[in-house]
């Protein structure tokens, strides 16, 4: 892995730092607050700031402190005005309403808010959500036309519906009333004719969050529902609750968590530890999400969405509008447990697919060396081969294409790596498919089963025109690089002000030189690597022995919050540290099972290490206690009560003593 750590402009960053040293609501320590230089965490803080575009101290203060109040006024929306108008209209005459929506996370999402919205403004919503296999996706004419002979006169798309041009003219024809409401961009061709358009990306819309997912299009609109119809204290109310279930499908549809898509995900998985839907606790229990903290985004990204997307993917997505339903808690941990098992069936599935496909990789020269990876089997299961492509990439480095191969057709989906623009390649050999769409990493397709060796073909030679073999090394984004002795509860502090974390706001990631394996490494689950670290060399020299256990520091020289906590109160330099140093350091509760060693007037913290999935590497190339790495990695907090405290995630590392070159690549 080739680690590119951003150049830093020191002025700009020390400017920045001490403008956040001025922000009296930011929820830090007077110890982080009151350090100062490189390393502080507040100048760690304001780097990570610069990297993501925040240069200045309004618009940074705005993203650490995101409030309801920063959300947009729902009008500025084109076409949000004409469908809250024709939604309170049939409330009013108490018409019948039919909302239509994906089957996916965001689209389930989205019928949820819709349909609760309407209800508690005095309404009546139902709503269809088509099949995945029979159906597809987007909006049909046979739905339009069952709903408008059991006398519905209004339709509401969610997460779909801005290129349904021919449903729309049925809608028209049948005396339907038609509102779309997506996120997707327009065709050529512009919008369908429909009574609104709901969509910030249609030409000539103003609002100033283009990247909003399709439930947040929908929690828009019932945002402009309410102000109309609900006392102001219940308006407010609701909207906070609504946005438990706008963060789950804005994390899930990984659309940029800056601006407005930040304030949903960062107040609604506040809201979420406080979950009271019947429905929604049932979900959050049996993803094992604790309730005594807010989930993080990677708790809802790879705990939650899963199962509410195994629905659609492996029955039907009715179940999850059902179990938000719910009012009787056993029938809601029923429906609940029903998504456990579609999802740990879609796993299965998974697991079985990547399989066959390793040992066609494996079995086959011409895929190995292939710069572009396309891969069929027989009858695989469509609502997987999307999350297969994606486990196909992360393994070989490569864009992928899995392709489920039904008789005589065939149905793909393509992922990609950053230098190459997948949908761009998949229109190069257009006249091979029946319908296609994607953007620059992902795509989706249908074709004839007889052209799929073709398109492999075609699409190889594609990519080698593109793409060199350097641009199959993986690259890992370092922000900074930072001692082990840096790593401290007020740098972690900094960091929480940065999340949630997700597309368009990484979890960062850093860098340290030269630390010390103090013990051999550890196998846990035959998958995954525990290490033992500590900072380098000038502590390496300086082991704790008999000699100076009784030399006591003047204690001029200030200690890390870290060095505080994790020092036991029988150690002989506990004596040296002040009564103010530990209270103001109290609230983070490190493991105290490392032994410390003070040096040069300060301790020097030990910290655990966790590498997911690294233990074959280990394997391969053995590490013992006393070698010297280089690491990369990220920081956290382990919960558990006797244990918990600090640790470090490992993204990658290396051995000084190797051959091998720096991982380290400087960019401008």
């Amino acid at each position: 892995m080739r680690w590119e750590l951003a150049a830093e402009d020191p002025f700009r960053v020390r400017a920045l730092a001490d403008a956040l040293r001025g922000l009296p609501d930011l929820p830090i320590s007077n110890r982080a607050r009151n350090s100062t230089g490189p390393g502080s965490p507040l100048h760690t803080l304001a780097r990570l700031l610069i990297r993501r575009g925040l240069t200045e101290p309004d618009e940074a203060a705005r993203f650490l402190l995101p409030s309801i109040a920063h959300l947009h006024a729902p009008g500025q929306m084109t076409g949000l005005r004409a469908a809250v108008d024709r939604i309170d209209a049939a409330i009013e005459r108490k018409d019948p309403i039919l909302i239509y929506g994906d089957y996916d996370v965001d689209g389930t999402m989205a019928i949820i808010i819709l349909k609760t919205a309407i209800e508690l403004c005095g309404g009546a919503a139902d709503f269809h959500v088509p099949h995945r296999i029979r159906e597809g996706y987007d909006l049909r004419d046979d739905v339009i036309e069952n709903a408008a002979a059991a006398g519905i006169r209004l339709i509401i798309s969610v997460d779909m519906g801005i290129r349904a041009f021919v449903p729309a003219e049925t809608a028209q024809r049948l005396g339907v009333d038609l509102i779309v409401t997506d996120h997707h961009l327009p065709g050529p061709d512009g919008v369908p004719k429909a009574l609104a358009v709901v969509n910030p990306n249609q030409a000539g819309c103003e609002y100033p969050c283009k990247q909003i997912c399709g439930a947040g299009v929908a929690f828009k609109v019932a945002q402009g529902l309410m102000q109309r119809r609900l006392p102001e204290k219940d308006h407010a109310r609701m909207l906070r609750s609504f946005m438990k279930v706008v963060a789950i499908a804005t994390i899930a549809d990984s659309v940029p968590l800056t601006g407005e898509n930040r304030v949903f995900a960062r107040i609604g998985l506040d809201e979420l530890r406080r979950a009271v839907n019947p429905g929604l606790k049932a979900l959050l229990e049996v993803a094992q999400v604790s309730s005594k903290r807010p989930p993080t985004s990677t708790e809802v990204a790879f705990r939650i969405a899963p199962r509410i997307n195994a629905a659609g993917r492996m029955d039907i997505a009715r179940d999850v509008i059902d179990l938000f339903s719910a009012k009787d808690v056993e029938h809601a941990r029923l429906l609940a447990g029903k998504l456990d098992r579609l999802n740990a069936e879609r796993q299965e599935e998974e697991r079985r697919i990547l399989r066959l496909i390793e040992e066609r990789i494996s079995g086959d020269p011409a895929l190995c060396e292939a710069y572009c990876i396309v891969v069929d089997g027989e009858g695989w299961h469509r609502g997987v081969i999307g999350i297969a492509a994606t486990r196909v990439v992360e393994r070989y480095h490569r864009p992928a294409l899995v392709i489920s191969r039904e008789g005589e057709e065939a149905f793909g989906s393509g992922r990609s790596i950053r230098p190459f623009h997948l949908l761009e390649a998949v229109e190069s050999s257009h006249n091979l498919f029946t319908r296609y769409g994607g953007h620059s990493h992902a795509c989706g397709f249908a074709m004839p089963s007889a052209n799929v060796s073709q398109l492999r073909t075609e699409l190889d030679a594609f990519a080698r025109t593109r793409l060199t073999l350097a641009d199959f090394d993986p690259v890992l984004d370092v922000e900074a690089e930072l001692d082990l002795d840096e790593v401290t509860p007020g740098l972690y502090q900094a960091l929480q002000l940065l999340e949630p974390y997700g597309a368009g706001n990484h979890e960062p990631a850093f860098a340290a030189r030269g630390v010390r394996l103090i013990a051999p490494p550890k196998i846990l689950k035959d998958k995954h690597i525990k290490l033992k670290l500590k900072a380098g060399e000038n502590v390496s020299r300086h082991e704790f022995s008999p000699e100076n256990s009784g030399k006591e520091d003047s204690g001029e020289e200030e200690l890390s919050a870290v060095a505080i906590l994790t020092t036991p109160r029988c150690h002989p330099d506990g004596a040296t540290i002040r009564r103010d140093e530990k209270a103001e350091a109290e609230g983070f509760q490190l493991r105290t099972e490392n032994r410390q060693l003070r040096t040069a007037g300060k301790l020097s913290p030990v910290f655990d290490a966790l590498g997911w999935h690294m233990a074959e590497r280990l394997h391969q190339s053995p590490l013992l206690a006393g070698d010297a790495i280089d690491i990369a990695f990220t920081i956290g907090h382990n919960d558990h009560p006797d244990f918990g405290g600090l640790e470090l995630s490992l993204r990658d590392y290396r051995c000084v003593a190797s051959k091998i070159a720096s991982p380290f690549v400087k960019v401008s």
